[in-house]
């Protein structure tokens, strides 16, 4: 019985070890994901301003931002924060921003929840919304990663100002 154990609790370390290397390439892919989905958003928008200003005024029902400052303020968000996201500079921040956006969006246009906002949201409405939800929740709890321009700021260039992170805290 014990060289059971000892055998299963070997080769369960040797997977894990075996599985690192997948960390970092999911925050990667989580990135890039998430980052390319925003920014054809924000392509699509720019592309033409007159019909998303439009969308804005009469569809979007944006909290406390006039429709105008809503619809060229959110094309800037669609357009500049996936760069950020997806070269991981600023992860965390950017990843934060991002999922509160995205709730944002998800409010701010009704036609997604047809079944209403809380039964959507545990049913199978705004699907795409919750899967970026989750993607950026992970960034901004596990960071950018390894692949990240985070992680090559934090490990090469901050400590030669003497800005090492804090104990503790993964460098990715």
């Amino acid at each position: 019985m014990k060289n059971i154990m000892t055998g299963t609790c070997s080769a369960y370390r040797k997977t894990t070890c075996a599985l690192m290397w997948a960390a970092p390439v999911s925050l990667l892919l989580f990135r890039l994901w998430v980052a390319v989905d925003f920014w054809r958003a924000g392509v699509v928008k720019i592309s033409d301003m007159q019909s998303t200003v439009s969308l804005f005024q009469y569809i979007y029902h944006v909290p406390l931002l006039p429709p105008v400052a809503a619809a060229y303020i959110g094309t800037a968000i669609e357009l500049i924060l996936p760069w950020f996201l997806g070269l991981g500079l600023v992860g965390r921040l950017t990843a934060a921003f991002l999922f509160v956006y995205n709730i944002i969006a998800v409010i701010s246009y009704p036609a997604l929840w047809p079944h209403g906002l809380w039964a959507g949201f545990w049913g199978s409405d705004f699907t795409d919304h919750k899967v970026w939800g989750l993607m950026l929740l992970a960034i901004v709890f596990f960071g950018p990663g390894k692949l990240s321009l985070d992680h090559l700021l934090q490990k090469w260039v901050l400590p030669r100002f003497g800005c090492a992170p804090a104990k503790g805290t993964a460098a990715g």
